[in-house]
């Protein structure tokens, strides 16, 4: 069984490299691409996962998205080609699904955010089988072509999986330069090019102000981001930011994974995101695991007391088997199932 996995930014390493060791414990060969884009070369390294390094992101504009859909797309094609490839999965990634369809290959796509129209558009169209948290309703993805027969639901959220065999190491404060007895507070930019000078999310520039001075550490998305943020800790390379989120006492984030990893990691978390909330944050806010922040005077960087939230650790053998349902699934020998 050959199974091609493509990972286009830095959180699917995450979500992936437990999957992709399952797949490989049961005696599949995968095949891993990845795009060159915020720190997900450098994740696939620091975790182990040996990659073919294909294409780039090509900007935020719709029509620099299309070039770079067909343009990353066409070259993932042409290095899948000929290789013999029974399955192709991807966490959101539109480029291996459409490559996938244009040579006849199986795929699935996985993602636990509803509200990314385009993108959604073209992989629940495209593939056999989708695979979301619980929480999203299938009639929120109908719109975009999902079927009963294509989805996949699992339970609770995807970093319970992923960081399932997760403790975290101390190392990474050292490696930064952390007091421990200082409280700390975990920054995750939003995806705007941006901070300050396209204002998509003013309440964020507010929070990095009202943080200036503190034991912040600020993890950006891209380079122009980066030269914005003097003043923060700012790691130059790809870190183990799920350790830093599990010794930090405050994480504040625009995206999503962060603040869910925050959440399965019990840290407290507030979100500052922006858009339309998808249902997986709606379910975290409503229950209380979630904060969403409106003002930045909210925010209270102090020492936490105790070591946070209860822990929930899920199998993500559990993901595998739902990703590789459109051809069977894989037996614990390593066949493909009939």
């Amino acid at each position: 069984m050959r199974v091609w996995v493509d990972l286009t930014n830095s959180p699917h390493v995450l979500v992936m490299r437990p999957v992709i060791r399952a797949l490989e414990q049961r005696g599949a060969e995968v095949l891993v691409t990845a795009r060159d884009f915020a720190q997900t070369l450098g994740l696939c390294e620091r975790h182990g996962l040996a990659c073919e390094a294909i294409g780039r992101h090509r900007g935020g504009r719709l029509a620099a998205k299309g070039l770079g859909l067909l343009s990353r797309s066409g070259a993932l094609a042409r290095w899948a080609r000929g290789r013999g490839i029974d399955v192709a999965l991807g966490h959101g990634s539109n480029d291996v699904t459409v490559a996938a369809r244009l040579l006849g290959i199986p795929s699935a796509t996985a993602f636990d955010y509803e509200w990314a129209k385009v993108q959604h558009t073209v992989n629940c169209r495209l593939v056999r089988a989708i695979v979301v948290p619980d929480a999203i309703p299938l009639d929120r993805l109908r719109p975009y072509g999902a079927t009963e027969a294509k989805h996949r639901p699992y339970p609770g959220l995807k970093e319970e999986y992923y960081l399932a065999d997760f403790e975290p190491d101390p190392s990474v404060l050292d490696e930064l330069g952390l007091d421990p007895a200082r409280p700390i507070a975990v920054v995750r930019t939003p995806p705007a090019v941006s901070l300050y000078h396209r204002f998509e999310n003013p309440l964020f520039a507010q929070v990095l102000d009202r943080l200036r001075g503190e034991q912040a550490v600020v993890l950006p998305r891209t380079e122009q981001q980066r030269a914005e943020l003097s003043g923060f800790i700012v790691p130059e390379e790809a870190i183990d930011a799920q350790s830093l989120v599990a010794y930090a006492d405050l994480v504040i984030s625009a995206g999503g994974t962060m603040n869910r990893e925050a959440v399965a990691l019990g840290t407290p978390v507030w979100t500052t995101f922006e858009g339309r909330l998808g249902a997986v944050d709606e379910a975290l806010i409503a229950a209380g695991r979630l904060r969403r922040q409106t003002r930045a005077e909210d925010v209270a960087l102090e020492k936490r007391v105790g070591a946070g939230g209860e822990r929930i650790r899920r199998d993500p053998a559990v993901l595998a088997d739902l990703l590789l349902s459109p051809i069977g699934g894989l037996a614990a020998t390593g066949r493909a199932r009939p």
